[in-house]
């Protein structure tokens, strides 16, 4: 079977402690304890679809054992308890706390999981309802000399018990149903294509009538996921995910595009700490993920990093010995109470995301090809232009789940559809048509493919350029950035004239968000020869001047690229352009990182600028104890960055640097005497 018959293991959850302690209670407490539980159980709800019978018995029952304490209450009020019935309501208090945190658990359950776990939990019921026969049975009542009403309350609450423990525990109308899911998982796994009308049948018996009911319940399932331990639950739900798609496009058709920035616009606000920022992605990190080399990284950025064909640490460049990432629990907690004190969301904001971890079994990959098949189908035929714009981005969010999806996805012919609705009109339309293909690009087969289809690169080029939003454009240059990632690809791009001019103009004028984008785009292309001559013409160095001030980290890292590769162009560009003094303020007030590449990076304007460079750098006031207290409290680099700096500084004091000064050529220790700078003590 897709799903096995056996019982699914029950989800993962943190029940009250008052669960499994007994209560330490004086015995009027306990009795008030007793009547507040009971009547607490009694106001919930009984499930609305299943296990209907059950919930709605066992809160019937604590509706009247909440009568009972509520006499005894009133009639107790200064009574001491005998033994026999204080250890009866201790086990009874424990009792009604697991039917609490059942009937809880069972309400947050995914639909679907609830109906695959219907025999355990059905179960469940039937044990705590023996239980409560079992307590009853040996309830005190003439300790506790009851009254004629409260003892045939007593009776009532007895006798229902044993009726319902006399019955069968599972609902014969949830079984059915069960079994119905479980066969048509099966065929989906044989390939064979659902029967719309059992389908439809099916989901409004689960009472998931329309497509923003299918959306919450596939929430819900990855929800489920994370709870699950072991990967075969994990799959499992993987598969009924797959289900619930593909039947909310064939039953309910496309929902209504919701805009989901990538980006909480929230931690651009504030001052992030640079150990909280990923390395690759430089945003605040909502899932930290230890690397075989020691390196953190956001799980969502290294899983893209390695599934770009990337096998080494993008911060050491070591080989990465394995792709196994290790939960990085302390520093998610710390990042998790800095948000809470900034008051940011720290939860990531998109709403679609599942464990890469989880790999596809078959009939979760023939639902996935199922639901593409019909969506581009859909896209083939003549449609308007709402009706495009959903079916589009039931695509983006499917290509944003996993390489399977991804794959499918293109395989399909979607690529070439796509390119037609870049050219859109329809502002919604055009950001999920180059969204989806950012999120297909992330794929390394992809890559290739968006390359060399007809009208797709041009058409994401045309989006950078003149894109009908600001969204669409950061994510154009957000598919550049991720193009960019293979050498071949990198240099053609470089090549395009366009494509340069239109990220720079991006990163000018762009909003925050767009402007990083454009600026990661524009580092990757930095490291192709030919492109960085592109950008020292396009006035690279000169825009990053202007976005310094609000992009700090990114625009240094960019700079210090750009001065490394592009030579005494770059060189004069920045001397031109006032970027000493900009960088010397990173040195003073910018993060550990940026301190690190703008330590670096002036070391290389440095060595190459010649004894005017480092004259202008020498004359900035306090210079010295900058780069000593770098070298004391940087990172590693920044620390070694920064005694370079010094020993430049240094010889030019003593008259020993020429026009063309390198390190190389003129050697010299840290603790030679200077004339003209002096060095705190």
């Amino acid at each position: 079977m897709a799903i096995s018959q056996e019982v699914f293991p029950a989800r993962k959850r943190r029940p009250s402690l008052g669960a499994f302690i007994s209560p330490d209670f004086s015995d009027r407490n306990l009795l008030r304890a007793l009547f507040l539980l009971s009547h607490e159980i009694s106001t919930l709800q009984p499930m609305r679809v299943l296990l209907r019978k059950s919930s709605a018995s066992i809160i019937r029952k604590s509706k009247l054992i909440s009568i009972l304490f509520e006499e005894l209450v009133q009639n107790h009020v200064n009574t001491t308890l005998p033994p026999s019935a204080a250890l009866c309501f201790e086990e009874l208090y424990i009792l009604l706390q697991r039917i609490k945190v059942l009937l809880e658990d069972c309400s947050s359950y995914s639909k679907m999981w609830l109906l695959m776990q219907i025999p355990s939990t059905s179960s469940s019921f039937h044990q705590l309802t023996v239980e409560l026969s079992t307590l009853l049975d040996i309830f005190p009542a003439r300790e506790l000399n009851l009254n004629e009403d409260v003892e045939e309350l007593l009776n009532l609450i007895r006798k229902q018990c044993s009726e319902k423990v006399a019955g069968g525990c599972v609902e014969t109308d949830d079984e059915n149903l069960r079994t119905e899911v479980l066969k048509m998982l099966e065929n989906i796994k044989r390939e064979i294509v659902p029967d719309n009308s059992k389908l439809s049948d099916i989901f409004e018996r689960l009472n998931l009538n329309d497509s923003a009911g299918c959306t919450a319940e596939i929430e819900n399932l990855e929800d489920e996921i994370q709870n699950q331990n072991d990967d075969k639950s994990k799959a499992d739900a993987v598969a009924l995910i797959g289900l619930v798609r593909y039947a909310k496009c064939v039953l309910y058709g496309a929902s209504t595009p919701r805009i989901i920035t990538r980006r909480q616009k929230s931690t651009a606000e504030v001052n992030c700490p640079a150990d909280f920022r990923c390395p690759i992605s430089l945003d605040l990190m909502r899932d930290p993920v230890v690397v075989s080399t020691g390196q953190t990284y956001d799980r969502s950025s290294i899983n893209l990093w390695v599934e770009s064909g990337h096998a080494t640490c993008p911060k050491t460049g070591q080989t990465l010995s394995h792709t196994h990432f290790i939960p990085n629990l302390a520093l998610k907690n710390m990042i998790a109470m800095w948000c809470r004190d900034q008051k940011i969301p720290f939860e990531s904001m998109e709403v679609n995301v599942k464990p890469n971890a989880v790999g596809l079994n078959k009939t979760a990959l023939e639902a996935i090809k199922m639901t593409v098949s019909f969506l581009v189908n859909k896209l083939t035929a003549q449609q308007t232009s709402e009706v495009i714009d959903r079916l589009v981005h039931e695509l983006r969010v499917l290509a944003k789940t996993d390489s399977d999806s991804r794959t499918c996805i293109a395989e399909a012919g979607a690529l070439p559809l796509l390119a037609k609705f870049l050219g859109s009109e329809h502002p919604s339309l055009q950001i999920n048509a180059v969204t989806t293909i950012l999120n297909l690009s992330i794929l390394e087969a992809n890559k290739t493919r968006i390359m060399e289809t007809d009208g797709v690169l041009n058409g994401v080029i045309e989006v950078l350029k003149s894109g009908a939003t600001w969204e669409a454009k950061g994510n154009a240059a957000a598919t550049i950035f991720s193009l960019t990632g293979v050498h071949a690809h990198r240099k053609r791009l470089g090549r395009k004239t366009r494509v340069v001019r239109a990220l720079l103009d991006l990163a000018r004028a762009g909003p925050t968000g767009s402007k990083r984008d454009a600026l990661m785009a524009i580092l990757n292309l930095a490291g192709d020869r030919e492109a960085i001559g592109k950008l020292i013409e396009g006035g690279v160095v000169d825009m990053i001047a202007e976005v310094m001030d609000s992009l700090v980290e990114e625009a240094v890292a960019v700079l210090e690229v750009v001065v490394k590769r592009g030579g005494l162009a770059a060189i004069s560009a920045a001397y031109h352009g006032n970027v000493v003094k900009k960088l010397t303020g990173v040195l003073r007030e910018g993060s550990d990182r940026a301190k690190e590449s703008a330590a670096a990076t002036l070391v290389n304007m440095c060595r190459k600028g010649g004894s005017e460079m480092v004259g202008e750098l020498a004359a900035t006031s306090g210079i010295e104890r900058v780069v000593w207290e770098i070298m004391g409290t940087g990172t590693g680099r920044g620390k070694r960055k920064a005694a370079t700096l010094l020993r430049i500084l240094r010889r030019w004091a003593a008259g020993l640097s020429g026009p063309q000064f390198t390190l190389q050529q003129h050697s010299t220790t840290l603790n030679m005497t200077s004339a003209r700078i002096v060095l705190p003590a």
